[in-house]
């Protein structure tokens, strides 16, 4: 999961999360799952969910979960993770953690689990609130190769309840020769705009997003998402 996936976890949403209970789960219904700006579904919806839980003192762990398509019979992505969310001061945060990614469905889909490490800096401002983050991966996909994925965000409260977040990362793989996204491209960016609020207590989440690379499932699109967390 990273924006990116992603476990893609903003330090925004853990800084709620944190706020809650300690043990929660989150249900989402997305009319897509992008890794990265890559469909992880074909195009098509997805149903994920989280288990998560938080100690005082900021560590916390979880497993999330989502449904997948890929060419073989994958069809399911199961991901765990451990980390620590830091709040440095009144302006500054830090969330550090590692990430197992799994694969099931398909006799060979273990062949694609991976660790990942990450790092997510967050700057609130006068103009909202700045993330910089970094995953690192030394076995992507289960192919050996090293990969780095770069992202910096920021969001804006438009009026209240309402939010603006635009984002930019760029995924480099480090071993050409082991992986790439396309032939000849070790790396591409994607770029992703979304409108987030909450309706009945509903997180609703509406992106516009597109990457550099040229195949369908990484193409210009719009994502809709619908989640509901529970403390339990």
């Amino acid at each position: 999961m990273t924006t990116t996936k992603k476990i893609i976890f903003t330090a925004l949403t853990l800084a709620s999360t944190h706020a809650m209970a300690d043990w929660s789960t989150t249900v989402t219904g997305a009319s897509d799952y992008t890794f990265n700006g890559v469909s992880q579904t074909q195009n098509d919806p997805a149903l994920q969910g989280s288990l998560d839980y938080a100690f005082d003192d900021g560590v916390y762990a979880g497993s999330w979960a989502s449904t997948v398509d890929f060419a073989d019979d994958t069809n399911l992505e199961w991901d765990f993770y451990v980390g620590k969310y830091v709040t440095l001061n009144d302006r500054w945060s830090v969330d550090y953690g590692l990430a197992y990614y799994s694969y099931h469905g398909d006799s060979n889909s273990s062949d694609g689990n991976y660790f990942e490490a990450y790092t997510k800096v967050g700057f609130a401002n006068k103009l909202g609130h700045t993330e910089f983050n970094v995953w690192y991966s030394w076995d992507y996909f289960g192919t050996g190769a090293k990969q780095v994925i770069g992202m910096v965000a920021h969001s804006v409260e438009i009026a209240e309840g309402h939010t603006l977040r635009a984002s930019f990362d760029v995924s480099n793989s480090l071993d050409g020769d082991k992986f790439m996204w396309d032939v000849g491209d070790k790396s591409y960016y994607h770029y992703r705009l979304a409108y987030q609020t909450v309706i009945e207590g509903f997180n609703v989440e509406i992106a516009a997003e597109n990457t550099s690379l040229d195949y369908d499932s990484a193409d210009e699109r719009i994502v809709f998402s619908l989640a509901r967390t529970f403390s339990l």
